[in-house]
């Protein structure tokens, strides 16, 4: 079990990056309180892809590659989609899955 204290680095891509601006800015209009939870948990969650990204469930979509990327649920409603490859996430997008993000893939 020689994995388990390996560390994975993890990036955010500058367009995850201002999906979560965009979707914080829209939330700040109902809630600073809410905006401020969803970046805390956006900031957890990043941070917790440094130790078994494997843990979350393949995004299955006939429009993407199978086994490309992967996707967390972040304040019940935010879908980090993300891929790991040669011991680095990289955090791809943020979208909301109240609405249709078919355009991203």
């Amino acid at each position: 079990m020689g994995n388990e204290s390996k560390l994975y680095k993890v990036i955010i891509s500058d367009e995850a990056a201002q999906m979560l601006v965009s979707h914080s800015r829209f939330l700040a209009q109902v809630s600073e309180t809410a905006v401020l939870q969803l970046i805390a948990e956006f900031n957890e969650t990043a941070k917790s892809l440094e130790k078994f990204p494997e843990r979350n469930p393949w995004l299955s979509d006939p429009l993407v590659p199978s086994g490309k990327y992967r996707k967390l649920l972040i304040a019940k409603r935010y879908l980090l989609v993300y891929q790991v490859k040669n011991g680095t996430v990289y955090v791809d997008a943020v979208v909301d899955c109240r609405q249709d993000y078919g355009w991203l893939l």
